[in-house]
C-alpha cells in the first residue's frame, strides 16, 4: 500500500481554449487571477483544496467547456513537502505585493498636504476603497504574509485619522516629522 505524503490537498484545473475568439481566453484567466491561482505550466493552475476552491475551479471548468474547449479537475498532493512549501510562498509573495502596494497608497493619502488632510471625504473615501481592495485580496489570500498585518493596519489609520486633530497639533507644532 503507496502511502499518502505529509503534504495537503490541492485541487487543480488543466484546460485548453482555442486561440480564436480571445474573448474566453481572457475571462477565465481573469476569473483564475481573481482566485489567486498558482500557475503550474501553461494550462494548468492549482489552489489548496477545500469546498469553496474545488467548486470555483469545476465552475470555470464547465465555462471553459461550453466556450469550445477542454477543462478537467483534479485531486492531488504535491510528492514532497518541500515542493508545496514553496507553491505556497510563491502564492504568498504574490498576495505580499498587492498588500505592499496598498500599504503604500495609504501612506500617500495619509501624508498629503494639510489642505489635503481637511478634505476627510477624499480621505475616508480612499480609506474605504482600500478596505474593499484588502477584502479582495484576503479572499485568495491562502498563506498570508507579513504584509498583510502592514496593510490592514495603514488603511485603518487612514480611516480613523482625524484631520481636525493633525492640524491643530501641527499649528501647535506638536506633530514629529
Amino acid at each position: 500500500m503507496v502511502s499518502e505524503p505529509d503534504t495537503g490537498q490541492w485541487v487543480l484545473l488543466c484546460y485548453r481554449l482555442p486561440r480564436e475568439p480571445s474573448t474566453p481566453r481572457i475571462t477565465v484567466w481573469r476569473k483564475l487571477k481573481r482566485l489567486g491561482v498558482a500557475q503550474l505550466s501553461d494550462g494548468l493552475v492549482t489552489l489548496p483544496a477545500d469546498a469553496r476552491t474545488r467548486e470555483q475551479l469545476e465552475w470555470i471548468a464547465e465555462e471553459i467547456i461550453q466556450s469550445g474547449g477542454e477543462a478537467s479537475t483534479w485531486l492531488a498532493h504535491p510528492t514532497s513537502a518541500d515542493q508545496e512549501r514553496t507553491l505556497a510562498r510563491r502564492m504568498a509573495d504574490a498576495r505580499a505585493g498587492e498588500y505592499a502596494a496598498v500599504t503604500a497608497e495609504a501612506a500617500t493619502a495619509a501624508a498629503g498636504s494639510d489642505r489635503e488632510r481637511r478634505r476627510t471625504g477624499e480621505r475616508l473615501r480612499t480609506g474605504e476603497r482600500l478596505r474593499a481592495e484588502l477584502r479582495r485580496i484576503a479572499r485568495r489570500d491562502y498563506f498570508p504574509p507579513p504584509q498583510r498585518e502592514a496593510a490592514q493596519a495603514a488603511v485603518r489609520a487612514l480611516l480613523e485619522a482625524d484631520p481636525d486633530e493633525e492640524s491643530t497639533a501641527e499649528a501647535a507644532g506638536q506633530v514629529q516629522p
